[in-house]
């Protein structure tokens, strides 16, 4: 019986979804996306002009510097509470196998619910294409999110599954494949579809095809590999750069007054056995492989603002973009050489802060948002801008109003979990508390003096730590408690 009443629950709200004339929703994730620190430009012309009517957010912040756990964030607009909410394998175990309740699964589900058209293409949530199987095995017809999409749809080409395609090179090879004998890095001599991401591209414009069509609204999930590792592209984006003009990082050594159980050993960078230099938190790597390393990463984010490219200008073709809310979202940062580390997992400003453009169905100049943000925050930010309400209560804060310029009231903290801390980040400072045995348990950055976090003033400054304290005790769910492990 509760399944018909959620069958014809769904059915009034469609009636009254398409009175609304609601809008469309793009929602572009871009894997591994960090918002950069750096002086280097990243040639990126589609998001440049997507931004001149947008809201870019410079200072975005996600929960869990980690893939699946990031994801499952947004996605529920909720902040982890145990252990497990930490792990990449998250919404595999709790969702992928749990029946339909009265509460939806994620902001995608309620929008379904609501009468939108849900598609999903590529890592949305932390599969590579939607579904639950280990990286070497044959695909599953097992969703990690059973009820959110009205189509899941992948090309792994000639790839052929998912996991594959995430870790793919352009002869048709990938890491697993290799036994990891491959370079961190490839400049393939194809065009975009030579690349998973480009497949993604083509099946999302088939798609934007049919959804013009639909008498009913859209959401749109495209979820790109890159630039994550290996940092993958097409050699025309390599020959955007000049390497030996690229900068490498402000901060190449270890924060001073910290252990380095805050920082990690680069473990996945140091997979890709072909590698010219193994990356440690003895000694950096060479100012040389750091520039290859970094025109790498640059020309895969230069390949995926093509792709972002072609998605917009097909929106505007099917004059579907005035009506269509776009999102562009990083699950987080990465070090690139910065402290030491070569990839995530960190509760550092590298490793937490992320991409952030929202561009609202009203045409508007371009709105840099210095306001401090969340990803929790995206939930119930679509949902109101959806004329919708949302269905539970969220850890987030919708944050329209900043959209609006009407408001200067918002929370303007975020909170990250990871590594045995939390972290709080302000408008000045980064404070981080650990849960752990080596010393020292905190760690406080002034971003005023010190934005490249080189320096733990903590010591130094225990009548400010004391301030802030209280404020990030807030954001405690109780991750650490001695329970927190279910």
């Amino acid at each position: 019986m509760k399944k018909y009443l959620l069958i014809a629950f769904s059915l009034t709200l469609f009636s009254s979804c398409k009175e609304k004339n609601q809008p469309n929703i793009v929602f572009i994730s871009i894997d591994d996306f960090r918002k950069d620190l750096a002086e280097d430009v990243i040639y990126t012309p589609n998001l440049d002009e997507l931004s001149s009517n947008a809201a870019i957010f410079t200072n975005h912040y996600v929960q869990v510097p980690t893939c699946g756990a990031s994801r499952q964030a947004l996605l529920t607009g909720m902040r982890p509470v145990s252990r497990r909410h930490l792990k990449n394998s998250i919404t595999a175990e709790t969702l992928a196998e749990k029946e339909e309740e009265e509460h939806p699964e994620t902001f995608i589900h309620h929008l379904k619910r609501n009468g939108y058209y849900t598609v999903g293409i590529g890592k949305i949530s932390h599969s590579a294409d939607g579904l639950v199987y280990g990286y070497e095995e044959r695909p599953s017809s097992k969703r990690e999110l059973p009820h959110s999409w009205t189509e899941l749809v992948f090309n792994p080409g000639k790839w052929k599954t998912g996991w594959n395609a995430f870790f793919a090179y352009s002869d048709g090879e990938n890491r697993q494949s290799m036994k990891k004998q491959v370079k961190p890095y490839e400049a393939g001599e194809v065009e975009d579809d030579g690349y998973p991401d480009g497949l993604s591209t083509q099946l999302a414009l088939e798609k934007l095809n049919e959804l013009k069509s639909r008498k009913q609204p859209f959401f749109l999930g495209l979820g790109f590999f890159k630039p994550h590792l290996p940092f993958n592209s097409p050699k025309k984006y390599w020959d955007l750069y000049d390497e030996e003009a690229i900068n490498v990082t402000h901060s190449p050594n270890i924060p001073k007054n910290i252990s380095t159980k805050s920082l990690q050993k680069s473990g996945e960078f140091n997979q890709y056995l072909l590698g010219d230099e193994f990356a440690s938190l003895e000694k950096p790597i060479s100012d040389e492989y750091a520039r290859k390393l970094r025109h790498a990463y640059y020309a895969a984010t230069s390949y995926i603002d093509a792709q972002v490219g072609l998605v917009i200008d097909k929106l505007k073709a099917e004059g579907l973009y005035d009506n269509t809310i776009i999102v562009i979202w990083g699950d987080h940062g990465w070090h690139l050489g910065d402290q030491r580390v070569w990839g995530k997992h960190t509760l550092f400003d590298n490793a937490l802060r992320s991409q952030l453009i929202i561009k609202p169905i009203t045409n508007s100049a371009p709105t840099k948002i210095e306001s401090i943000v969340e990803s929790v925050d995206i939930y119930p930010t679509l949902i109101e801008m959806c004329n919708l309400t949302s269905p539970k209560e969220l850890d987030g804060e919708s944050f329209v109003l900043l959209l609006n310029n009407e408001s200067n009231d918002y929370q303007n903290v975020a909170y990250s979990y990871f590594n045995n801390g939390i972290s709080l980040r302000t408008p000045q400072y980064r404070l981080t508390k650990y849960f752990r045995d080596d010393l020292p348990l905190i760690e406080l950055y002034d971003h005023d003096n010190d934005p490249f976090e080189t320096i733990n003033i903590a010591q130094n400054q225990r009548d400010l730590v004391n301030q802030l304290l209280p404020i990030l005790e807030k954001g405690n769910t109780g991750l650490y408690e001695a329970n927190s492990n279910k």
